[in-house]
């Protein structure tokens, strides 16, 4: 019976110290006199104290006084620390943790390591208690720790930064961007971080970023250019911008500085009458054009499109000319910009002098002015307004919001027809070469949009109509396919997201048609965000191209010069 129990003794032991060598943690085992039962052999890794002190009937408090005695017990501070703990407090303090039910902790033991202790008492009285070793998981929690406090220190760096940066990983996409930068947008960090520059800016320039990123990313030569960018709010920028890949090999960024130098370009600063205060830029072909943020359908308030009731279906939006006569040199550059960031043409004068001087030298190279905005501010205002017959005229104050008077040029516009009025058509039409009368037909359509929104819908009719292009508007992917069917038109603008029937089946559907007669319409995708999924599905589904809303005359201008080609179309200035 004894040979046959000290075994089992033999056998349990084994199976107790390969398990915690498994685990790679020491265990000890107390009965309910506080003496130990049983210690693994890697208990002394952890604290080397006199093996015979670990012995099965050792008392705790004395294996507990050995291990104060040692300095590397748990909850020790480091040396150079002053505080000492008082032994029989810490022996004590012990003492009741072990004959807690549960208890669980991290704790410092010396310098450098870190220990996990996990207590229990068993109901016959018995506590086991675990140790393991987590310093390594410690290291990891304090070095992320490190980092996200040394990230959180880069962000507010710069966000600081009055110039706009942005960082590029290696595949080219946002993964930091500040505060400047995307006010440029006039968007979130969200909306760019993750993004590459195609889900940002033109096509066009997104080729050309590219191609400059990535040859940084090659050489490891800085790119230097200077650029003009119209900003969100319509307001002009005029950068230097500066390239720089940092990082180590397998792990480059590059890094973008657009220094801010708009107070030159702009000639800011300069005194009243004074001819040559400030600073100013005298070739400005050293900016190349850069991206147009500025969205004027998305600036302007939409209640007052509706107020303004039919004024698109007669507006020359680009190339209106509007004279601004303010001595407001603040009014002069917030309005000016804004102006020309919705498409027209904008300049000021200062006083009635200037006015008259500008009036008459445009008369002789026949250029016809269409609005003259009058600050109320303005000497002689009365005598302007008494005298001023080259075109109408709005009091604006000093004040005003640009998209407000955006509005009212707009409302003006309106009355071109019953005053015949001074406005000159538009700058450009869209023509058919060939059938004259199949140009004039009133059934024929230009233009098929897809789009179930009624704001997107309000939109499109805006500027198609600004552009002299007949449209009709579906309201749904099926509607879409019957009308194609129907109209046959030049060109088709599809949302993605429509009911009934999405924008890919409606695609499909056209294209499985065209089959049977030889000819292909151009589709458009209209996309609320160009995810790699959705252009490869648009490209699966027969689309030619697509579009990110929200949409300007910019882009549906672009779409008409590129793809109705195809449907001799030409565009004539």
């Amino acid at each position: 019976m004894n040979d046959a129990a000290s075994g089992g003794a033999d056998i349990s032991r084994i199976v107790l110290e390969s398990s915690c060598d498994a685990l790679g943690l020491a265990l000890l085992v107390c009965g309910r006199d506080d003496t130990i039962l049983y210690a693994s052999a890697s208990m002394l890794q952890f604290f080397p104290v006199q093996p015979h002190l670990l012995k099965p009937g050792t008392r705790l408090r004395d294996f507990l006084g050995a291990v104060y005695d040692t300095g590397l017990r748990p909850g020790t501070l480091p040396e150079s620390s002053r505080r000492r703990a008082n032994r029989d407090d810490w022996i004590a303090e012990h003492m009741g943790l072990h004959w807690r039910e549960r208890y669980e902790s991290v704790e410092r033991a010396g310098r450098t390591r870190w220990v996990c202790l996990r207590k229990r008492r068993l109901s016959s009285g018995i506590g086991i208690l675990s140790v393991s070793d987590v310093s390594d998981q410690k290291k990891r929690e304090e070095q992320l720790h490190t980092d996200l406090e040394r990230v959180e220190l880069t962000e507010q760096i710069l966000d600081a930064q009055p110039n706009p940066i942005c960082v590029k990983d290696r595949n080219l996409n946002y993964i930091a961007a500040n505060k400047a930068f995307c006010a440029i947008h006039d968007v979130a960090p969200e909306a760019i971080l993750g993004r590459s520059a195609w889900d940002v800016v033109d096509a066009e320039l997104a080729e050309r970023f590219e191609q400059s990123d990535r040859h940084v990313l090659a050489t490891g030569r800085p790119h230097s250019e200077a650029e003009h960018i119209v900003r969100a709010d319509g307001s002009d920028l005029w950068v230097v911008t500066r390239k720089y890949r940092v990082g180590v090999p397998g792990r480059h960024f590059v890094v973008t500085c657009m220094n801010d130098v708009t107070d030159i370009a702009a000639w800011y600063g300069a005194e009243e009458g004074g001819s040559n205060a400030g600073l100013q830029i005298h070739d400005y072909s050293i900016f190349t054009p850069a991206q147009n943020f500025y969205d004027p359908f998305r600036a302007l308030n939409v209640q007052q499109l509706v107020d303004a009731g039919s004024m698109i279906e007669t507006l020359p939006a680009r190339g209106l000319r509007v004279l601004l006569a303010t001595a407001d040199r603040e009014m002069e550059d917030r309005i000016v910009a804004r102006l020309r960031g919705s498409g027209l043409e904008a300049c000021a004068v200062q006083n009635r002098e200037e006015l008259e001087a500008f009036a008459a030298a445009a008369g002789d190279c026949g250029v016809k002015l269409d609005i003259l905005a009058l600050d109320t501010a303005l000497p002689d205002r009365d005598a302007i307004l008494a005298g001023w017959k080259n075109c109408p005229a709005l009091e604006v104050s000093s004040d005003v919001d640009a998209a407000t008077l955006l509005g009212e040029i707009f409302k003006a516009c309106t009355y071109r027809q019953q005053t015949r009025s001074q406005f000159p058509p538009a700058d450009w039409e869209v023509s058919f070469e060939g059938d004259a009368a199949a140009r004039t037909s009133a059934s024929e359509v230009e233009v098929l949009v897809a789009e179930d929104n009624q704001i997107n819908q309000f939109v499109f009719a805006q500027i198609l109509d600004g552009l002299g292009v007949s449209y009709r508007i579906a309201a749904n992917g099926r509607e879409a396919v019957e009308l194609w069917h129907e109209l046959q038109p030049s060109l088709v603008l599809m949302d993605i997201s429509m009911p009934v029937m999405n924008g890919f089946d409606a695609a499909v559907a056209i294209r499985d048609a065209e089959s049977r007669t030889g000819h292909r319409t151009p589709i458009i995708a209209v996309t609320a965000q160009a995810l790699d999924i959705d252009l490869k599905q648009c490209e699966a589904s027969g689309m030619d191209d697509h579009i990110m809303k929200p949409i300007s005359p910019d882009m549906i201008e672009a779409l008409l010069r590129k793809h109705m080609r195809a449907a001799t179309v030409r565009l004539t200035a």
